[in-house]
This record gives C-alpha cells, structure tokens and sequence, in this order.
C-alpha cells in the first residue's frame, strides 16, 4: 500500500461513510471504471497522457459515467485522480479503498489457500473459526493447492496459519535437522 494511494482511498471511504453511500454500489462502480480503463488501451493512454487537457479526459469520463451509470461521487473521485494526475494508481487505490473500507466495517480479510476444494459447511465453520479468533467478520477469499497435500494454510493480515501437511511435514523435517 502506498502512502499516496492510502490517502486517496481513506479520504474516499471518508466521503462513503459519512454520506451512507451503499459500500458494495460504490465498489461495483469503482471495479466498472477500472474494468473499462483495463480494457481499452486509448482510454488508459488518453487518460494518462499529460498532452491532454483535463476538461477532455473527464468528457470522456463523463460519458462513461452516463453509459454505465455510475454515482456522482464515484465519478468525482476519478475526476480528482485525473486532475492529480493519478489516475495511473487506479486499481492500488481501488485495493486500498477495500481494504480501509471493509476494516472500518469491522471485518478482517482471509485469503484461505487449502489442499481441495471446500464444501460450504467447512467453509461457515472456517470462517467461523476465524471471526472468533479475530473478533470480526471474516470477508474470505479461497484457492486451491493441491501441494499443500491436506489441510489449509490461512492469511488473516500479516499472521498465517499453516495447518497444512505439507507444512507440518517441513515443521518435522526442521526439529529433526535440530536434532
């Protein structure tokens, strides 16, 4: 996380909160501009370009807005990044803004990486787990690898978890190396 972008998008969650925008609209919104700068290489050029007068760039912006209807606040947050000349930061302060956001809302981020796929009851007893742990609501993100043999490996913040074979067969391997 950047200290630019971080401040971008906490003075954006800011402006969420205390309007009561609908949090989940506002990220929708967000992830469709980004997916639209992604997914035309003029757009990106256009707007990253500093040859281009910033009166055009939020025309442009303008109409896309019109087209997808987007929110105004949305709207005048990629105008900001525009006028700043940050709109190249785009998708870390969409990240940033997540993050800031669903802490506020007190809820912790999980990335749950295990060796197969996770039935639904496994995953509300994981998550459930979890937010005992950490006090908060879990927003949980799962993968798969199959490497880890069995078990899960889960990233809550900067701690992990590693509940995995393969990691409890690494832990074995180093005490007996020790020995």
């Amino acid at each position: 996380m950047s200290v630019v972008s971080s401040r971008y998008a906490r003075a954006f969650v800011d402006v969420v909160l205390e309007s009561h925008l609908d949090a989940n609209k506002t990220l929708q919104e967000l992830h469709a501009i980004a997916a639209a700068a992604q997914t035309s290489l003029d757009l990106r050029r256009v707007w990253e370009s500093p040859a281009i007068p910033a009166e055009q760039k939020r025309s442009i912006l303008d109409a896309i807005v019109k087209r997808e209807g987007i929110s105004r606040p949305v709207r005048n947050f990629i105008a900001v990044l525009i006028d700043h000349r940050r709109i190249t930061m785009l998708d870390q302060m969409i990240r940033d803004f997540e993050l800031e956001l669903y802490t506020r809302l007190g809820f912790s981020e999980a990335d749950i990486i295990s060796a197969r796929d996770l039935s639904e009851p496994e995953r509300r007893a994981l998550e459930g787990r979890l937010e005992k742990l950490t006090g908060n609501k879990v927003r949980a993100c799962y993968s798969r690898d199959e490497s880890l043999l069995g078990g899960a490996v889960v990233k809550l913040g900067s701690t992990i978890y590693d509940g995995s074979v393969k990691g409890q067969l690494e832990r074995i391997r180093e005490r007996l190396a020790e020995s």
